[in-house]
């Protein structure tokens, strides 16, 4: 009964070099535990509850878009230190290398059930997803690019707000996405904003509420400033739900809420039905 547990105490002890992964989740929102096999095969959806868990925005893109249709912008861009902040430089080194990504965003093209379009995935893995001078740039230039070439926009966010590191610079970026977004409605484009847990703060107060239409995944965390901030300020309590992707779209904060399975299949219905549809192929 008990030798698989022995075997992985006498693997940690020995000092093996497979990471240990406990065989239970338990759930953040509704503090149930389940198998942690039955919540990956969910693609990180909690059985019991519903809430929606985080993905890498490698794992979002591999289970949105059509297969290697993915192309990404700007890769190799990485941000400065513009207020020589303590060992900042030396944080997103590290993070670079643990995560595989130079940042907290990718943007490139891709195909939807076979619907080209420009997207964004927010990786909340790189500084909590917070948006700096390349997050505000590479989400600009994707928005030019799709304004420039008449595609939509599909941008998935989820983000601690502005990168305190950068100061100003980090701020700027939320006037600048916002324009760029502006710009790309005003060309007539199509842009649909998911937003994932957590999308908060700066990203929130700019181009995430910017979409024609505003998806939320199920329990995840909207919101500008934290519970206790407005609490605090207010004097107070505020419903157990607030913030939550429910209590938004009952505020008509959000336009649809999407369960993680059927976000692929909505896009893709969403994006044919504003007449973006599969390229024929070449004979």
């Amino acid at each position: 009964m008990f030798e698989g547990f022995f075997d992985v105490v006498k693997k940690r002890a020995r000092g093996g070099e497979e990471e240990y992964r406990p065989p239970m989740f338990k759930c953040p929102r509704c503090t149930q535990t389940s198998p942690l096999s039955r919540y990956e095969e969910l693609h990180r959806v909690c059985p019991k509850c519903n809430y929606h868990g985080r993905l890498s925005s490698q794992e979002r893109i591999a289970i949105t878009v059509d297969k290697d249709s993915f192309r990404e912008f700007d890769k190799t861009m990485i941000s400065a230190n513009p207020l020589n902040f303590p060992d900042y430089t030396e944080k997103q080194a590290e993070l670079r290398n643990s995560t595989g990504i130079n940042d907290a965003v990718i943007t490139g093209t891709a195909t939807i059930k076979g619907s080209p379009v420009v997207i964004g995935v927010m990786d909340s893995r790189f500084m909590m997803g917070s948006m700096g001078s390349v997050v505000g740039e590479k989400i600009t230039r994707a928005f030019e690019y799709a304004t420039e070439n008449n595609m939509p926009v599909v941008m998935f966010t989820a983000s601690g707000g502005a990168r305190m590191q950068e100061g100003i610079v980090s701020l700027m970026q939320m006037a600048k996405t916002s324009g760029a977004v502006k710009l790309h409605s005003e060309a007539g484009g199509l842009y649909i904003a998911v937003m994932t847990d957590p999308t908060t703060g700066g990203v929130t107060a700019s181009f995430a509420s910017l979409g024609d239409i505003i998806i939320a995944e199920p329990k995840v965390l909207i919101g500008f400033a934290g519970r206790r901030v407005i609490e605090g300020t207010i004097k107070q309590r505020l419903p157990e739900d607030f913030q939550l992707a429910e209590f938004m779209h009952d505020k008509g904060f959000v336009d649809m809420i999407v369960e993680r399975r059927k976000m692929r299949s909505v896009l893709s219905h969403l994006l044919k039905l504003h007449g973006f549809y599969p390229k024929e192929k070449e004979v």
